[in-house]
């Protein structure tokens, strides 16, 4: 077969499955990151959409979406890296961003020539056309991890309470109004049961 066609890229995709989120934390439910990204895809979609409609702009939401659903593929390669680690200091954000493109640039190079800038604009962000994007596709990724911990308390896991604390802090101080809006309007049916969701 032509190596063009020959590629390991979307075996090495369907990993994200096995890429098990929160590890630091004691989960009643454990998250992949496939899972984590959905969700973050639909959420980075409305955010776009929402500010579409109360700005008049005409952002691309479907491209906000693509770009959400790729936003953690690298973690394939370097595994999910727990928040307070990631964070610690500047020195380590700094050289997990310089891992984190070695880990893209790895993937994109499982691709055919052809596709290869294609998915390089995905997966390490290299199209300056999408930076507008960029705010709505964090706030949607801090939006699933506030669900996340709104799920987990609800099961009664006390362990999530000061992450919901901080990722709710995180999110009103990006000041973005679509945002804001989500927690307010959408978020609290996450606290319900699927009965008084229906009521």
């Amino acid at each position: 077969m032509d190596s063009q066609y020959n590629s390991h890229f979307f075996a090495m995709l369907s990993r994200m499955k096995y890429i098990s989120r929160w590890g630091l934390m004691n989960n009643t439910k454990s998250e992949n990151i496939s899972e984590h990204s959905l969700q973050t895809a639909m959420f980075a979609h409305l955010l776009v959409l929402l500010h579409n409609k109360r700005s008049g702009e005409k952002l691309n939401a479907e491209r906000a979406a693509l770009i959400a659903v790729y936003h953690d593929a690298t973690e394939i390669i370097t595994g999910d890296m727990p928040t307070p680690v990631k964070y610690y200091n500047p020195e380590i954000i700094e050289s997990y961003k310089k891992v984190e493109k070695i880990a893209g640039e790895k993937l994109v190079s499982m691709l055919p020539e052809d596709l290869r800038d294609d998915y390089s604009e995905l997966i390490l962000l290299t199209n300056p056309d999408d930076e507008p994007l960029a705010k709505y596709v964090k706030a949607a990724d801090k939006l699933s991890a506030l669900v996340k911990c709104i799920e987990e308390i609800r099961m009664g896991n006390d362990e999530f309470k000061q992450a919901k604390e901080s990722t709710e802090k995180a999110l009103r101080a990006m000041k973005l109004p679509e945002a804001d809006e989500f927690m307010d309007v959408y978020l609290p049916s996450f606290s319900l049961t699927l009965d008084e969701q229906n009521s």
